[in-house]
């Protein structure tokens, strides 16, 4: 579990960030959670765009996500989502948490 404040810095960073992969009419599949899986583990924090054709609303994909990857939500504006999680890699670390 984040913090407030470090969710804050989190949607700080995610502005800048393009939305780098796509979940459309298959939903959350074993191959797209596998890919986001990959995903994080190289960069932590990452933004999704669901297309028209997802089965699911956005709010529940964030559910199915956080259950299938062990992520945390950092936000949800419309159609674009952003997780985060802390790579288990020491080199892949690269976001630092303000004091």
């Amino acid at each position: 579990m984040i913090s407030t404040k470090n969710r804050a810095y989190l949607r700080s960073l995610s502005n800048t960030l393009e939305a780098l992969y796509q979940i459309g009419k298959g939903g959350v599949t074993p191959a797209v959670a596998q890919t986001l899986d990959d995903a994080l583990e190289a960069r932590e924090l990452i933004k999704i765009s669901l297309l028209e054709t997802c089965p699911t609303k956005p709010k529940e994909t964030m559910t199915l996500l956080i259950a299938a990857l062990g992520c945390e939500p950092v936000q949800t504006i419309g159609r674009k989502l952003v997780i985060f999680r802390r790579s288990s890699k020491e080199e892949n670390r690269k976001i630092v948490f303000p004091r």
